[in-house]
């Protein structure tokens, strides 16, 4: 391990010029090795922490996510749509990372429940939006996205009376933004486009994330 002298951060070397070229699964994990196991902006007891983690076998079907005559394996046709373009306005160079691509192989793998509290989180979404605009979230302009997606982001101030049906819907649809935006990052942080987003350079990863400046910034 070295440190970086011009940000003063320390960096594990990548040990030769071909790790520039690092599969997800060397890239994934690097970053568990270089932080203790930690994941950047994901909780550890999140489903896609564990997957990242565990599930090894995976990642060689990830190599082939950018192919053109893709089709999603758990998810529809409709959903894939629909994730992609949550996951872009969640985080911006998502569908480049082909962060939906890679939850849809996550989800092929993973426990029924996850998968069931997944579909719920996305439909849930969705259907507020059509509520709302009536139409779907990938009809949506910037505008209408970017409000919407700060309206879903926004964790509610719960009353004195807590059964309100008002404060419930909004707590409910928070929870469903904040499953789906954490299986968002997990995917999009195991990704070159992530990896350089944290500082990856192709010589070396940062032991901790320094991420960049408005790396919170994300709805």
């Amino acid at each position: 391990m070295t440190r970086n002298n011009e940000q003063g951060l320390p960096v594990i070397q990548s040990g030769n010029a071909a790790s520039s070229q690092l599969t997800r699964r060397k890239m994934v994990q690097r970053l568990l090795a270089g932080a203790g196991a930690a994941w950047p902006f994901v909780a550890t007891s999140h489903p896609v922490y564990e997957l990242l983690r565990n599930r090894d076998a995976v990642f060689a079907d990830a190599e082939q996510l950018g192919a053109a005559n893709w089709k999603p394996i758990f998810l529809s046709s409709q959903q894939a749509e629909l994730l992609t373009a949550i996951a872009e306005s969640i985080v911006p160079e998502s569908t480049r990372a082909h962060v939906s691509r890679f939850i849809d192989l996550l989800l092929s793998v993973d426990k029924t429940e996850n998968r069931r509290k997944f579909v719920q989180s996305l439909a849930a979404l969705d259907a507020e939006v059509q509520k709302r605009f009536g139409k779907s979230f990938p009809a949506l302009n910037e505008e209408q996205k970017n409000a919407f997606l700060t309206d879903a982001s926004t964790k509610p101030e719960m009353p004195e009376d807590s059964g309100k049906a008002a404060a419930q819907k909004k707590s409910s649809l928070y929870a469903h933004f904040e499953n789906l935006k954490a299986w968002v990052r997990g995917a999009y942080y195991s990704s070159e486009v992530g990896m350089r987003e944290l500082g990856w350079t192709g010589d070396y990863v940062y032991e901790k994330f320094p991420g960049r400046a408005h790396a919170e910034d994300h709805h």
